[in-house]
């Protein structure tokens, strides 16, 4: 912020009015304005490009030890331990509720 006070009354005092009643006439300014455009990409290719790689890498699957998948619904949530089926015939499947704060015991949280 200090940074950006101190260019804002540089400006106002380099292009005041009085100081240089007869403005330069610049139009465009074609190399600031492709250094200006090509560095912030370049910075945010060098951003993108491993993020990319990571994101993908961690799409990858590989053999898990157990599945868990859970669905969130309304008011609870569903869990399903497909995984199951080696200690039993089906998946374990159950639904937890929200207890009510007055339901709990004290210390219970």
């Amino acid at each position: 912020t200090v940074f950006v006070c101190w260019l804002l009354f540089r400006v106002i005092t380099l292009f005041d009015e009085k100081k240089n009643p007869i403005p330069a006439t610049f139009v465009h300014g074609a190399t600031i304005e492709i250094i200006w455009t090509t560095i912030p990409a370049l910075i945010l290719l060098t951003v993108a490009v491993p993020s990319f790689a990571l994101l993908y890498s961690m799409d990858e699957i590989i053999d898990p030890i157990i599945t868990l998948k859970v669905i969130g619904s309304q008011w609870y949530w569903s869990y399903e331990y497909s995984d199951n089926l080696k200690f039993a015939d089906e998946p374990l499947i159950f639904d937890s509720y929200m207890v009510q704060e007055n339901d709990l015991k004290i210390g219970q949280f």
